[in-house]
């Protein structure tokens, strides 16, 4: 019975983690140290194994479609990857409530952000066409690449600490500030997270922290939810999207400040 819950969870998480660009382990983590009573350090181990699966099902089929920005991607990955193995091998020094209150912050700014403008960053989001259920991704440029490589470095140490892949600070970052359409920013971070889940993966790999029993069928359910997620990503509307990344994005935010205030008290 327990392995088909970690199946059907895995699956939802991969589902939205596709559609989304955030991984999965924004929801793994939370939900297994709450849920199935398991320490942190390991919940989180165990959610970066289907951050990587979550990437290496859904990044497949958004390459074949030519929505990811593989040199945005690449560049953006050396700052990550760096910060994500950094902070898995120091993770025992580090302020974890300062970190997570930065991070609730980030979300919730991002969010109201997007919620103020009614679910359009950028007048682009409404020229994506579609022909024969493919996207037509409109023109770009990627601006800001110093404020870009600042946060992926605070998303590869944030991956490190919490096991959520980095995903939901580079997606509002590349579609708020970059100027990267949606669609691209959430292939082209599905395309980022596998490495930087993988850079602190082995890490917590080497210490223990990594659950087989329960990383197995979470993998499982993650790899059949993130294909079929990224298969659905062209057929879903922007505005769908962007209002489940700010869903996701409240949640987490509202998790984290809800644990900080319970051991401030």
């Amino acid at each position: 019975m327990l392995t088909v819950l970690l199946v059907v969870l895995g699956f939802c998480a991969g589902m939205l983690g596709a559609l989304t660009g955030i991984g999965g382990g924004v929801l793994l983590t939370p939900i297994l140290a709450l849920h199935f009573g398991i320490p942190i350090r390991q919940a989180i181990g165990t959610s970066l194994v289907a951050v990587i699966t979550t990437s290496a099902a859904s990044s497949s089929v958004h390459l074949q479609r030519h929505t990811t920005d593989i040199r945005l991607g690449m560049t953006l990955e050396l700052a990550t990857s760096f910060g994500a193995a950094v902070t898995a091998y120091l993770v025992g020094y580090f302020n974890r409530n300062a970190l997570e209150g930065l991070f609730a912050g980030f979300l919730l700014y991002s969010a109201i952000t997007i919620l103020s403008r009614g679910g359009k960053v950028k007048d682009a989001d409404e020229t994506t066409e579609f022909i024969n259920g493919e996207a037509v991704i409109p023109p770009y440029e990627p601006e800001r690449y110093p404020l870009g490589m600042t946060a992926s470095l605070v998303a590869g140490a944030l991956s490190g600490l919490l096991g959520i892949g980095g995903g939901p600070i580079k997606v509002p970052v590349m579609y708020i500030f970059m100027n990267v359409p949606l669609m691209v920013a959430t292939a082209t971070s599905n395309f980022m997270i596998g490495v930087t889940g993988a850079a602190s993966a082995i890490v917590y790999y080497r210490r223990g922290d990594i659950l087989v029993q329960y990383a197995a069928p979470l993998a499982v359910g993650v790899f059949l939810g993130s294909l079929l997620g990224a298969r659905l990503a062209p057929r879903v509307h922007t505005r769908i999207v962007v209002y489940l990344l700010v869903a996701v994005m409240l949640y987490l935010s509202g998790h984290l400040f809800i644990h900080l205030l319970r051991g401030w008290l």
